[in-house]
Parts: C-alpha cells; sequence; structure tokens
C-alpha cells in the first residue's frame, strides 16, 4: 500500500471521530468507534507474514460470489485458490479473470478436500447452505457463509452446534452488523437520546427488474451446463428450470423470497442495534402485485414482531416491509421510534430528530375543557396554574443528531476484515452461528407464517420453535 493510500486512510479515519457527528445538544462526540475502526484501518496497512496468509474457495460464484470475492481480496494476505460452481459459464468466467491455472470445479466437496484452503465463501443457493457449511466445518475450514445462514429453521440447530464443535470461525454474511453507521445507532439508542423504545419500522424497497432478481439467463443454459442433476440433489426432484437456476430467490423450492433475502438485513442490522435476541411471535402477510413471471413468493410483503422485554431492552414492535414494485424508486431505512425521538438509519448515515413532551400534562385546546360550564373551567384552570410552572409546561427542545460515515465507506470490507481477522487472532465475529441463526429464523418464520396464515411462536433466547 502506498504512502498516500495509508494516509487517506488515516484521514478517513480520523473523520469518523472529528467530522461524522455533525451535531448534537449532548456531549456524545465519543471517540470510542474512531478508536475502534483506527485500529482496524491500521491492521490494513500491517505487513502479513507467510504464516498469516489465508487461502479462499468460493463456492457460488454467481453474483454475490463475485462481490464476496472481489471485496474478500482487497484485505492484505487473502489469496484466491480455487472457485466452484455448477454453471460452466461461470467457470469460464473465473479462468478469464484469474488465469488459466486457477483451480476450478463444479463438486464442491473436491475444493473442501484441497489442503491449501483455509476458508470457504459459501455464496451458493439458499437450500444449500446448510449441506456445504456441515461438510466444509467437517473438514476444518473457516466459514463465510451468505445470509439466511439456513433454508429451513431446523437446520440451524446442527449448523450452531457443528460451528461450536470444529473451533472454526464461522461468519453469516450480513455486513452491516459490522458497520460504523450501525455500531453508532447502537450506541446513540443506548445513550438514550431518543428515550425508551417502543417500535421499529424496518423497510428495504425496490423498483426494478434486477432488483425483482430477474437476472440475465445464458443462451447455452440447460440440464448438462448448469449440472442440474446436482442442483438438485437438496430439493426434491423437479424438472429443469433455468428460472429455478437463475433466478432461484423468486421459488420457494430453492431459495427463500424477500423474507430470506432482505427482511434478514432489517432484521441482523435492528438486533445488533437493540442487542435483541429476537421476537417472541411473527406474523407476515403478502401478495404478488407485478412480478408475474412464474414466481411462487410474493413481491410485496410485511411482517409484524413483538419483541418481549429483557434485561437489556423494553418490549418493541417491529414493522418489517419490502415492496419490490415502490413508487419511492427504492429505499432501505430502519427507522427506531421512541419515546422521545425517532433515529432513522438510512445507509451509512444516522439521524435522530427529537420529540419530548413537557412535564406538564396538556390542558385545553383540543380537550374537553370547552365542554364544561364556564365556572369549572375557571376552577380548573386556576388549579392548573398553581400546581405547573411556565418550564414544565413547555415543550422542551433539543438538536437534532447526524451522523455520517466519510465518503466511500464501506461496511462489505469492515465484515470481511473482521472476519480474516478472526481467523487470524481467535477472536470472536458478532455474526457468528447464533447471531445468524437468531436473524435467520424470524425471517425463515415469516416466509411459514404467510404459507400457513399463522401466528409463529419463537423462543429467542433458546431459539426454538413453540409449539
Amino acid at each position: 500500500m502506498s504512502n498516500s493510500n495509508k494516509n487517506a486512510r488515516r484521514k478517513f479515519l480520523q473523520q469518523i471521530g472529528a467530522t461524522g457527528l455533525l451535531a448534537a445538544s449532548t456531549p456524545f462526540t465519543s471517540l470510542t468507534l474512531s478508536a475502534k475502526a483506527d485500529e482496524r484501518i491500521l491492521q490494513y496497512d500491517r505487513k502479513i507474514a507467510s504464516n498469516d496468509k489465508i487461502r479462499i474457495g468460493v463456492i457460488g460464484y454467481g453474483v454475490q460470489g463475485h462481490f464476496d470475492l472481489r471485496t474478500a481480496l482487497k484485505v492484505p494476505g487473502v489469496e484466491l485458490a480455487g472457485i466452484c460452481d455448477l454453471y460452466q459459464g461461470r467457470l469460464i468466467n473465473a479462468k478469464e479473470q484469474f488465469g488459466e491455472g486457477l483451480y476450478c470445479t463444479n463438486n464442491y466437496k473436491d475444493l473442501l478436500d484441497r489442503p491449501d484452503i483455509d476458508a470457504v465463501l459459501i455464496c451458493t443457493t439458499d437450500v444449500w447452505h446448510a449441506r456445504i457449511t456441515l461438510d466444509a466445518l467437517a473438514k476444518g475450514k473457516h466459514v463465510y457463509c451468505e445470509k439466511p445462514m439456513v433454508y429451513k429453521i431446523s437446520e440451524g440447530y446442527p449448523v450452531v452446534a457443528a460451528a461450536q464443535k470444529s473451533g472454526k470461525v464461522l461468519q453469516v454474511g450480513s455486513q452491516r452488523v459490522s458497520s460504523i453507521v450501525y455500531q453508532k445507532a447502537k450506541e446513540l439508542l443506548a445513550a438514550g437520546e431518543i428515550g425508551q423504545l417502543n417500535m421499529v419500522n424496518a423497510v428495504y424497497d425496490r423498483q426494478s427488474s434486477i432488483g425483482a432478481w430477474q437476472y440475465t439467463i445464458p443462451s447455452d443454459a440447460d440440464p448438462i451446463t448448469t449440472n442440474w442433476d446436482t442442483f438438485i440433489e437438496a430439493t426434491e426432484k423437479m424438472a429443469y428450470d433455468s428460472k429455478k437456476f437463475f433466478w432461484w430467490r423468486a421459488f420457494k423450492e430453492v431459495g427463500t423470497g424477500v423474507a430470506g433475502d432482505l427482511f434478514i438485513h432489517l432484521l441482523s442490522g435492528s438486533h445488533l442495534i437493540t442487542n435483541s435476541k429476537g421476537p417472541e411471535s411473527i406474523f407476515s402477510t403478502g401478495q404478488l402485485s407485478y412480478w408475474n413471471d412464474g414466481r411462487n413468493m410474493p413481491d410485496v410483503m410485511s411482517g409484524v414482531l413483538q419483541y418481549p422485554q429483557t434485561a437489556v431492552h423494553p418490549a418493541f414492535l417491529m414493522s418489517l416491509q419490502v415492496n419490490f414494485i415502490s413508487g419511492t424508486g427504492g429505499q432501505e431505512v430502519i427507522r427506531l421510534v421512541g419515546s422521545e425521538g425517532v433515529m432513522d438509519v438510512n445507509g451509512n448515515n444516522v439521524t435522530i430528530k427529537h420529540s419530548i413532551m413537557p412535564e406538564a400534562p396538556g390542558f385545553g385546546g383540543y380537550d374537553s375543557l370547552f365542554t364544561f360550564s364556564k365556572s369549572m373551567q375557571e376552577s380548573l384552570q386556576k388549579e392548573y396554574s398553581a400546581k405547573w410552572t411556565a418550564e414544565q409546561k413547555r415543550k422542551k427542545v433539543k438538536e437534532d443528531i447526524v451522523y455520517k460515515a466519510p465518503p466511500g465507506y464501506d461496511d462489505h470490507l469492515d465484515h470481511f476484515t473482521n472476519f480474516f481477522d478472526a481467523i487470524r487472532t481467535g477472536k470472536p465475529v458478532i455474526e457468528d452461528a447464533s447471531f445468524g441463526f437468531r436473524a435467520a429464523a424470524p425471517a425463515l418464520a415469516c416466509n411459514e407464517s404467510y404459507f400457513s396464515k399463522k401466528i409463529i411462536q419463537w423462543d429467542p433466547e433458546n431459539m426454538k420453535v413453540k409449539k
């Protein structure tokens, strides 16, 4: 890394603490996050010894596989050792990118057998996540598994147990949990900036064909080029369908729909900010509004989740929303509503607007007072004025807070840095198997509720469906 790049990174970090918090009415400009982020950046700069190098394999080299690999290779000391994908065209693409000498295979077990691979990125169809994760841990590999960690709730328990037994690092790929922005939101909430939390409104909307997973399908796609027989080994037998292979998120046989793709981002982020282990009741409904392309998962979906009071947070209600044909043009925001304000976590920004009730109760105006006799009104007015001072009647004013991450900040890179640092140092990751399962299970329960039209009862502490 050049000196100019190093200086730019250090300046970037200084801005997090120095100028990231644009306005605050309380002494909140904490340097804690800046220090943590500065430590992370310095790790980027450090020289990597040969025994610190981590060689990775990628299983599933589709859209997310490309993005994950590109980001993983930005972390110093990380090297690519092999790629596995069922579609032959993606293996050709891999060799075009990294050279003919790159090890490529359509059998993930062959990749796991390679002793020169330390960790794998699992970026496959959802239905394969648990099976490959268990096989990888059994082979002594560290695992970065894309969200959702599992396709079915019942798969979560063996994955959590295997991760704990293996002694290997397992991190789930919801990068927002490593974001300095979400950490700042967590800190602001804990500082009481919006009073007592009572509701979370979380929205992830889109308005595009690609956003609705209508990806380009190659003209040579067929049962042979996609290794279809292998693809359906994790499912019930199905006739070849190129959409189910390339648009798999839209089909319940292989994917988990908007809940597994996007609800889970909202859940993992909210759980981080609130320190929650999850809801106790889950209900979801939805419809197919626009993308009538053969999919059997809704393109508009909402969920209502009740979170119980715990030692670390009050009871709160959470609403989840995904709309794939939203006239907003698309948005992602987690809004935390408290008794004294509202916090919006939107991309790399956090904003807080305060609204604090006066100490004195309301009196007059849109009130029943004017419906009483004149003598009663005068008597009650005199009593109210004697009891409450002008200051107690006045609504308290507090300045808004705006926090912005520096331009170019990348939480995806921070998430991978945390993963590889955990492999090197043994320190725990934030989104381990338990955290990942506690985010995945409510998302998957939303699908179960949608199809069964029932409320799902969940035990967030013990991670079990209540009967």
